[in-house]
């Protein structure tokens, strides 16, 4: 059912945590399937510096947050900004049809923060990132 890769990011999730002075933090999460992620940004001169998540659900939800905090680590915001869910599932080698929301969440979770980062920085963020919608009602189930 799974992957080996979202074995390894359930089983051994990467930056997992808080970052208590973080300048940037987002949560969204899915009301009928219980999943909740919330990232955490440290962003400096441009470059995110630290990124770490917590995330209450499902094997998927954890795997989709992990990677996708590794895939902008260390780059500039517009990696976070540019990230797409299906750059997600393609990096895990592929999620069950049924768990593609996971990614959206992930995805979704790192615009929140990016918006509040902006908004700390009095920038409308909606010009530069679009709408952010910080619920995954659309989806249907997560642990079905």
């Amino acid at each position: 059912m799974y992957t080996s890769q979202v074995m390894d990011h359930f089983t051994n999730p990467r930056n997992m945590g808080e970052i208590k002075d973080a300048n940037g933090v987002g949560e969204v999460g899915n009301a009928k399937c219980g999943d909740i992620m919330r990232i955490y940004l440290k962003i400096e001169n441009g470059i995110i510096e630290d990124v770490k998540f917590m995330t209450y659900g499902c094997a998927s939800a954890i795997a989709t947050s992990s990677i996708s905090t590794e895939m902008i680590k260390g780059k500039p915001i517009e990696a976070a900004i540019n990230l797409k869910n299906k750059d997600v599932v393609e990096l895990l080698g592929g999620l069950p049809t049924h768990k593609i929301h996971c990614s959206v969440l992930a995805e979704q979770a790192i615009k929140a923060a990016l918006a509040d980062y902006y908004t700390r920085q009095g920038i409308d963020p909606e010009p530069i990132l679009g709408k952010i919608c910080s619920t995954c009602d659309h989806c249907e189930s997560c642990h079905g």
